[in-house]
């Protein structure tokens, strides 16, 4: 069996987040680029430890995002950004309504290395 190299970590304590952002017709890639914009300034959140973003493969409008903090004061700290404002800011002429928000903490996470290594 061949083995890949990964990371491998228990989150214990953290704090997670499924979100389901819904995209105003004709508005997903102007979505995607403040979602993306956002993603460049994360360094401001160094209790961020991860923010995925995905496409819906059923429903075009629509964007998922995954996102964990170590704990409950790197979630405050998250939702007082300066970055997450001008997100916020950007955001309710794109989207159709608030987002959805399932809390769903993470509790282990393997990766493997190469789609890390490899550049986008």
């Amino acid at each position: 069996m061949h083995m890949t190299d990964a990371m491998d970590a228990l989150l214990t304590g953290r704090i997670g987040l499924l979100v389901r952002v819904v995209a105003n017709p004709g508005q997903k890639f102007a979505l995607l680029d403040c979602l993306n914009d956002y993603c460049e300034n994360l360094d401001q959140e160094p209790g961020t430890e991860a923010f995925m973003i995905s496409l819906d493969p059923s429903d075009e409008n629509v964007i998922w995002l995954y996102e964990w903090f170590t704990d409950q004061e790197a979630l405050e700290a998250h939702r007082s950004s300066e970055a997450f404002a001008v997100l916020m800011n950007k955001m309710p002429t794109l989207v159709s309504g608030p987002p959805g928000v399932l809390p769903m903490n993470p509790l282990r996470v393997r990766l493997a290395r190469q789609p890390l290594e490899q550049s986008i």
